[in-house]
């Protein structure tokens, strides 16, 4: 009985899956076909918050706290903002090795 419930459950969550898919791609596609969504060039430039062409962690950092709340994957976005400071490279992973060759 078990095993039948599992073979639903599993069927079940890919109609759905297959179906969600299929209306976030008539959300992201025009008449045509052609996605109509935002750029990359859209979404670097709402995140370059300098005007610089490119958008650093920190700009990146808060413009996912701004569209996602303060406590949006906090963990993951301090580390990444601490390996990117010029300061931590003895944080990452790659510093102990350049710094053993010396």
């Amino acid at each position: 009985m078990k095993i039948a419930q599992t073979i639903i459950l599993c069927i079940m969550t890919s109609v759905m899956t297959t179906a969600y898919a299929a209306d976030m791609l008539d959300y992201l596609t025009d008449a045509e076909g052609k996605y109509n969504g935002p750029t990359v060039e859209e979404k670097i430039a709402e995140m370059d918050t300098d005007n610089n062409g490119f958008a650093d962690v920190y700009e990146v950092r808060a413009y996912l706290i701004k569209k996602h709340g303060e406590g949006y994957q906090q963990a993951v976005l301090a580390r990444w903002e601490a390996n990117a400071n010029p300061n931590s490279c003895g944080a990452t992973s790659f510093a102990d090795e350049l710094v053993a060759n010396k």
